[in-house]
């Protein structure tokens, strides 16, 4: 390992939170989630070692189209559906399964004779006011579609908008309000996301659609991936590249927004926002060094951190620094920085080298 950050990706994790969602959903085929490449662990590599779910989704086209480059066999779901011909005919040519959101992707449809009809999952809003029909018009839309030449199974799902809260009564109201739909013209239903999944078993369908938790990050708010049984899949490490001895007062990096309270040591690690560490982190955000928490000291540069080294004394360069992962929840790391752990995740950048392993759980790698 060079002085710039990696981001291990450890597979056998992806698999064991597979395993995870099996056994809370015994009942359910699992879409296993890969949107925003796979939510920043890199889609081919995660739909490799998920090749045991019983399908993917994806958010767009595109992605459908890579996980099909990447000799993918599994059924694959495109949530955000087609919006031209041209994508229908995609779709239908790669078998890909859509979502059907708004009417205009209804009309679509209309005339559309693919040489294999599509399935077809109609989105109803049952509270989440972002995409979907009402579900007073699902019954309608459902007849239309029933027969329809280009459609070869109709089925339905939702989406929950506050099961990262299991104290709040909307999941509940939501279920209710899927459950209250005909079930007849649909071959699969679907509602449960991660937290839908873990929190509340009425939400368990056919299908379910677990994002989040396969890659060990609790959905919710508060949580930590551990206790919901889930191992971290993706470590972020770089290493110290300097250790400098500073005198009481001393302020460190850009506009001196922390000032040495001793004479101490800093440590500077080889990361920063131009890799997707948060610059929105603060003071006091733990950097896991030699198996210690050190502190952040000042701000987050495009390149480096700096940390207050007191703590461990023997620090010297080299030494490697874990921001996030192994030992260092990322759901803390993203409190600190005033965000969420999806965001982390998602935002490493491409300088980052990325490397797969099947981490051996009593620590060497």
């Amino acid at each position: 390992m060079g002085f710039a950050p990696q981001a291990l990706i450890d597979h056998a994790a992806l698999g064991h939170n597979l395993q995870r969602a099996r056994e809370v959903a015994p009942h359910s085929r699992i879409w296993a989630v890969l949107k925003a490449d796979a939510y920043g662990h890199g889609l081919e590599r995660t739909a490799r070692a998920l090749s045991s779910s019983d399908g993917f989704a994806v958010a767009r086209i595109d992605e459908a189209l890579r996980l099909k480059r990447a000799q993918c066999q599994h059924p694959i779901l495109i949530t955000g559906g087609c919006y031209s011909r041209e994508e229908l005919q995609l779709a239908a040519r790669h078998a890909f399964e859509i979502v059907l959101h708004q009417r205009q992707q209804i009309d679509l449809l209309d005339g559309f004779s693919p040489d294999q009809p599509l399935a077809c999952w109609l989105k109803v809003d049952t509270g989440m006011h972002r995409l979907g029909f009402q579900p007073e018009e699902i019954e309608p839309i459902a007849e239309r579609l029933s027969g329809h030449g280009a459609v070869r199974q109709l089925n339905l799902m939702t989406h929950l908008a506050n099961a990262d809260d299991l104290a709040d009564e909307t999941s509940r109201r939501q279920i209710a309000s899927f459950d209250a739909i005909a079930p007849h013209h649909f071959t699969y239903r679907s509602i449960a996301n991660s937290a839908g999944l873990l929190g509340f078993e009425t939400a368990h369908r056919e299908w379910v659609r677990p994002g989040i938790m396969l890659y060990g990050v609790s959905p919710f708010a508060g949580g930590r991936g551990e206790e919901e049984g889930l191992l971290p899949v993706m470590t972020l490490r770089s290493r110290v590249i300097s250790v400098k001895q500073c005198r009481q007062g001393d302020p460190v990096g850009y506009g001196g927004s922390y000032r040495c309270p001793e004479a101490m040591p800093v440590a500077v690690i080889a990361v920063g926002y131009g890799d997707g560490y948060p610059r929105h982190a603060v003071n006091g955000t733990p950097v896991l060094v030699a198996g210690r928490r050190l502190p952040l000291a000042g701000r987050v540069s495009m390149d480096l951190i700096s940390v207050d080294a007191r703590d461990c004394p023997e620090i010297q360069v080299g030494d490697e620094a874990i921001l996030w992962g192994r030992g260092l929840p990322v759901e803390e790391i993203a409190e600190k920085a005033g965000t969420i752990a999806y965001e982390l995740l998602c935002g490493v950048t491409r300088r980052v080298e990325f490397i797969d392993q099947d981490i051996d759980r009593k620590g060497s790698d």
